[in-house]
């Protein structure tokens, strides 16, 4: 063999070598998003077994939701992204349907009409679904139109994008049905809306925003609204969440007072202290510095999912990916801004943190979306 058959033979071997599929790749397993994943969950863990005054029956409920949850996303990572893509429609009119059953048959608790009942498994409630079929049913339908999306595109978007935002409100779920309207709308933007239209949108925004403060909202969430401009007006009343979770937040100075020794939540006077108000009770135990940690693996994990959706050559699945991460960072951001008070209180719970398991299993089975589009792209490239 000659000098130069022999180095282009090692240049083949390299290259085969680069070209097959990592270890990770074969097990659909995005290493980067697991490890961030397992911190912040364990992180949430520890918190938890403070905020609910130790109660470790409370922590080991929430170990098995993690533990279901990671079950789903693997398995969701196994299947190809065109058996999702396939079966999208019929998931986003399966989650209007049950979103009507509620309408027609479900369980009411504490004045609002959210779950049905299901004989021999329980009560579900059909707005989680929409979190993952409103990006899926959106990606869908724009991956196979024209870029920029014409006007007629955009209307019939909204279109399918308003029908469960409404029945999600009328329930009334104003939080999920936000949150669920802004990864529509999401995919929308990250399609190529034109400039245009975004500006059109946020004039059309003002005179909506009256609308639905005099015929949409509810008493209790304009409550809500005028406790957040105001809260020292009620303080024992409707502003005493906030004031208490300022107090939380605020006792714990730059590294807090230490983990197990929070008085806020350990004396009950922080509402939900282990649910909505977690990150109160974590900023007053770990500090300032604790929070900065948490916020910097959100950040690190919200990274990876956006870069996850930058470099998919699929529309379906860039457009779905980039929803799923920005839909993740609204979560985040409405949870911390209303325990903060710069937003109105909307029962958004702190993603992985905060105690509940049909939350952490909705979340995780969008990483498992994530990691699925990412790990087969990359195999067939």
């Amino acid at each position: 063999m000659t000098s130069q058959q022999y180095r282009f033979s090692r240049q083949s071997h390299h290259l085969r070598r680069d070209l097959e599929p990592t270890l990770w790749q074969r097990l659909h397993i995005d290493p980067w998003l697991t490890m961030l994943l397992l911190a912040i969950c364990f992180i949430g863990l520890t918190v938890l077994y403070s905020a609910s005054t130790q109660d470790m029956a409370m922590v080991m409920r929430q170990m098995v939701s993690f533990g279901i949850a990671f079950t789903v996303m693997i398995v969701m990572a196994q299947i190809p992204p065109s058996f999702y893509r396939t079966l999208t429609p019929i998931f986003y009119a399966l989650g209007v349907f049950l979103l009507i059953l509620v309408e027609l048959i479900g369980e009411v608790r504490m004045g609002a009409q959210r779950w049905i009942r299901i004989p021999g498994f329980g009560s579900v409630q059909p707005s989680e679904f929409m979190k993952l079929g409103m990006p899926m049913m959106c990606a869908w339908f724009l991956s196979g139109r024209e870029s920029p999306p014409s006007i007629k595109t955009v209307a019939i978007t909204l279109g399918i994008i308003l029908l469960p935002v409404a029945l999600i409100a009328k329930e009334p779920d104003l939080g999920t049905s936000l949150l669920v309207a802004s990864s529509g709308i999401f995919v929308l933007f990250l399609a190529g809306l034109p400039w245009w239209m975004i500006g059109s949108a946020v004039l059309f925004s003002v005179p909506l925003v009256a609308f639905m403060w005099q015929f949409v909202m509810h008493d209790y969430q304009k409550t809500r609204v005028m406790t957040l401009l105001n809260p020292e007006a009620d303080m024992l009343g409707s502003g005493w969440n906030i004031t208490q979770s300022k107090i939380a937040i605020g006792s714990g100075g730059m590294t807090g007072k230490g983990y197990l020794e929070g008085t806020q939540s350990h004396l009950h006077f922080l509402p939900e202290g282990h649910t909505d108000f977690i990150i109160a009770a974590f900023s007053e135990e770990f500090g300032l510095a604790g929070v900065s940690l948490l916020m910097l693996f959100y950040l690190c994990l919200l990274a990876r999912s956006l870069y996850i959706a930058l470099v998919n050559p699929d529309p379906y699945c860039r457009l779905l990916a980039g929803s799923l991460s920005m839909s993740f960072f609204v979560y985040m951001f409405v949870n911390v801004g209303m325990v903060g008070g710069i937003l109105p209180v909307v029962g958004v719970p702190l993603p992985f943190i905060s105690y509940g398991g049909t939350a952490i299993i909705t979340l995780m089975a969008g990483f498992g979306l994530l990691t699925c589009v990412h790990t087969h792209t990359q195999k067939t490239t």
